[in-house]
């Protein structure tokens, strides 16, 4: 690894993951343009980003990270990321308030456009041609012109993300995060579900709290806090041609920073820590994130660690934890005393989805819900028996009622994938689901919260 980092000092390095152009010409002035093109997100956003993350290192906050397993052409439409911001929301505010901290909003959403495969081909019906990478790279129809790497489609996300993040800065400034609207769609979601009884009580609680807080001239009329949110973006970091084009000096303090999202991740499939990815990262003043999978050893990951963060600053690494539901266990503890017993200053998060992915019965890519909430209960359970902040969930979800998990309170079966299996790539839970997960973990949360409170003994006079 080079000791002088630029933002192209990853192409001397190996790299994984990397669609092959075959018109390098036209690949090179793509990203020119690109270049040229005004930032879709701010340095000074993602440092506001980095001191909330800040707060979830040291166990003040929560982070509640999710979105798109993918995001497609075909499905960018103002109706759906309303109907995502909306179900967000949703999910914050039963966080917020059983954790009685606040809950840093990320969105897997305005450029997560690229997807690693497990393999560069796909054979069906005997015909193989290369893996679909998600749509900044070629198109998911299965013919051997759309499969083609065209780089022309990194403009389109650039432009699409450029949409959303400005619908989302107004959904999040505008009026519609109003507290009292989410608690109000909120209820309209606890009275349909069929484990309303479950929700209710936690659901009159908050209502009980918003009712308190207007008694005594505390609304959003008020306090604009009220009315408004902080909302941030995320993505892998896995094209890394886009993101040197999107990498710009601050010129406030002259560091450099992806102006892709505010927060961009190394993937389990491209952390090798002498390879292209890591190398990139490691320049960017971004917060980051790192997938660590079963693969990853305690050691690896402590030298990741000081690769990333060397100068150990709160906020600035996320580490996602993604084994599946069995394996919680048998990884996560390792490396938890490892961060813990080097000292190092990291936020951990749980990605409950991608080590969960089973084929069903009828042939569909599914993730069962009891699994998902398995792995998330296992990962509470392994951070308060080593004493550390288990400090957020990283979840694959919609704001469409999809059917591409099983289970859940409307317990959706195998028969029922085909009715409205609309993923690009993985499955991810629908807004129902999301939201029922978001209370399961504001009951882990409470616990959580409650084992680390301890009863203050006066000392003797």
């Amino acid at each position: 690894m080079s000791e002088r980092w630029t933002p192209d000092s990853w192409r001397a390095l190996p790299i994984q993951q990397v669609p092959d152009y075959p018109n390098t010409e036209a690949l090179a002035s793509v990203e020119r343009q690109l270049a040229s093109f005004p930032p879709l997100v701010f340095a000074g956003e993602a440092r506001r980003l980095k001191r909330e993350l800040a707060k979830v290192a040291n166990g003040q906050a929560f982070l509640l990270q999710g979105g798109d397993c993918a995001e497609s052409f075909h499905e960018h439409s103002a109706d759906n990321i309303r109907d995502f911001f909306r179900v967000f929301l949703q999910m914050a505010v039963v966080l917020t308030y059983a954790g009685a901290s606040p809950v840093v909003k990320v969105g897997r959403i305005a450029g997560q456009f690229a997807k690693p495969r497990s393999a560069p081909t796909e054979t069906v019906n005997g015909v193989e041609l290369p893996s679909y990478r998600g749509d900044i790279v070629n198109d998911i129809a299965f013919t051997p012109e759309a499969r083609i790497p065209d780089p022309r489609r990194q403009l389109e996300a650039y432009r699409q993300s450029a949409a959303t993040l400005n619908l989302l800065r107004a959904f999040a400034t505008g009026g519609y995060a109003n507290l009292a609207n989410a608690h109000q769609w909120m209820l309209g979601f606890v009275k349909d579900s069929p484990q309303s009884s479950k929700y209710q009580a936690l659901a009159d609680r908050i209502t009980e709290a918003l009712d308190f807080m207007r008694a005594i001239g505390v609304d959003p009329e008020s306090h604009p806090e009220m009315r408004a949110t902080d909302f941030f973006t995320s993505h892998e970091a896995l094209l890394l041609g886009y993101e040197e084009a999107m990498t710009r000096v601050d010129s406030t303090t002259g560091d450099w920073y992806s102006t892709s999202g505010h927060m961009i991740w190394v993937g389990d499939r491209t952390r090798q820590i002498d390879h292209a990815h890591v190398e990139y990262c490691r320049g960017v003043k971004n917060p980051l994130g790192l997938k660590c999978g079963p693969s990853l050893k305690p050691d690896d990951l402590i030298r990741l660690i000081d690769t990333l963060n060397p100068d150990d600053e709160a906020g600035r690494l996320t580490l996602i934890a993604r084994f599946g539901a069995d394996k919680v266990g048998d990884h996560l503890p390792a490396l938890v005393r490892a961060v813990k017993r080097e000292g190092r200053t990291v936020v951990w998060s749980c990605d409950p989805m991608h080590g969960n992915t089973i084929k069903s019965p009828s042939g569909f890519k599914t993730r069962p819900f009891d699994h998902i909430l398995g792995e998330v209960k296992d990962f509470f359970a392994v951070h308060a028996a080593e004493g550390t902040y288990a400090g957020g969930v990283h979840l694959e979800m919609t704001g469409r009622n999809v059917t591409e998990c099983t289970g859940g309170a409307r317990a959706i079966s195998d028969a029922d994938l085909k009715d409205r299996y609309h993923t690009y790539c993985d499955p991810r839970l629908n807004a129902e689901q999301a939201i029922e997960m978001a209370f399961l973990v504001a009951e882990l949360l409470k616990q959580e919260h409650a084992g680390r409170e301890r009863p203050v003994i006066a000392a003797a006079e």
